[in-house]
């Protein structure tokens, strides 16, 4: 691979999303919490600001999966629908750094989303006078970005053999199976039943644990501690082990396709 021929292409890609005004849903997530400060504040005092720091992590994990999503899927699928793809094959690119150049401009998509996003989110919590607990939060957003970085991962693959309209369909469950799969792992031992337990356990192997890269509840509510330094590099290790398992395939099909 050539990493210039990757930039250029994660470059195109970040021009191409502020091109299409993708970055003014910034500005709708700062009005968002610029409504809601008087709309649940009053409610929140009463729970030390608990509602407003759940709502405003709430709304950046909701963007940054639409995002993920819409633009994700239609990286590859886009190309591919409006026939472009043939003066990309055109060109001495291979098929792999196509992939890997949209997958790390959305990357960068995402970090400026999230980045941005986190800091309007603290600046509203200190405005408010809203106790926060600062490095939690920030952890939170980094974990956030690594969780939205494996959905854009499904998002790229199912955009490559299916329609755009499938691949949305098909990545947003994966994102709500995901976040479920230790509960239908649970699910399966209670239910006794051999098949069943079988069957759950195969999902739960299959489909990403984004209950790993999710730590919004800990964040807001402190019910339990943040997971060590270890636990930490493991989750975000799985995440990444898995990002790149689910390119690998979004490339082999990618290379096996003619057009």
């Amino acid at each position: 691979m050539n990493f210039g021929r990757i930039s250029v292409i994660a470059t195109n890609v970040l021009r191409e999303a502020m091109r299409d005004r993708i970055l003014y849903m910034v500005g709708f997530y700062a009005l968002i919490l610029a409504a809601a400060t008087r709309l649940i504040l009053e409610v929140a005092a009463t729970t030390e600001g608990k509602i407003f720091l759940d709502f405003g992590l709430a709304m950046m994990s909701a963007i940054g999966l639409i995002v993920a999503v819409f633009v994700g899927t239609g990286l590859i699928n886009k190309e591919i629908e409006k026939r472009t793809v043939m003066m990309l094959i055109a060109k001495p690119v291979s098929r792999s750094e196509i992939i890997v150049g949209k997958y790390l401009g959305l990357l960068t998509v995402l970090a400026v989303f999230i980045a941005a996003m986190t800091a309007i989110y603290l600046g509203f919590l200190q405005f408010g006078s809203i106790a926060h607990p600062t490095a939690s939060i920030l952890i939170a957003a980094i974990f956030l970005f690594l969780q939205m970085s494996l959905i854009s991962a499904v998002a790229i693959t199912l955009g490559v053999f299916t329609s755009s309209l499938l691949a949305i369909g098909l990545t947003f469950a994966v994102y709500l199976m995901g976040n479920m799969t230790q509960d239908i792992l649970q699910l399966g031992r209670l239910s006794h039943n051999l098949g069943i337990e079988r069957f759950t356990q195969v999902l739960y192997l299959v489909l990403p644990d984004l209950s790993r890269l999710d730590l919004k509840n800990i964040a807001v509510y402190g019910i339990q501690a943040l997971p060590d330094l270890t636990a930490l590099i493991l989750n975000a290790g799985y995440g990444l082990l898995y990002s790149v398992m689910l390119l690998g395939i979004a490339i082999f099909v990618f290379s096996q396709r003619e057009f």
